[in-house]
């Protein structure tokens, strides 16, 4: 993975912990818009770590792959991923 490592980790830690916070919500039987809130925040989180990693997929692996034999494959994948957003 091209993308600052550290950094990932510690946003899929932070959507961990709220996903974590979100399950101990339910558990208690908390107000559903507070539920809901906080699980659009770790999406939120999750999306800009997937972002990120995209990102830093598109100016390492991708760029290098340009003018190579692997150049259309590289594009391929990225175009399925994109269709997934």
């Amino acid at each position: 993975m091209k993308a600052d490592s550290a950094e990932m980790s510690r946003l899929v830690k932070t959507a961990r912990g709220q996903l974590d916070g979100v399950l101990r919500m339910i558990e208690e039987d908390r107000y559903c818009i507070d539920i809901s809130n906080q699980l659009l925040a770790a999406m939120a989180i999750l999306k800009k770590a997937n972002r990120e990693i995209i990102k830093a997929h598109m100016s390492c692996c991708v760029h290098e792959a340009i003018g190579s034999e692997s150049a259309e494959q590289k594009l391929e994948e990225l175009t399925a991923l994109i269709e997934k957003l």
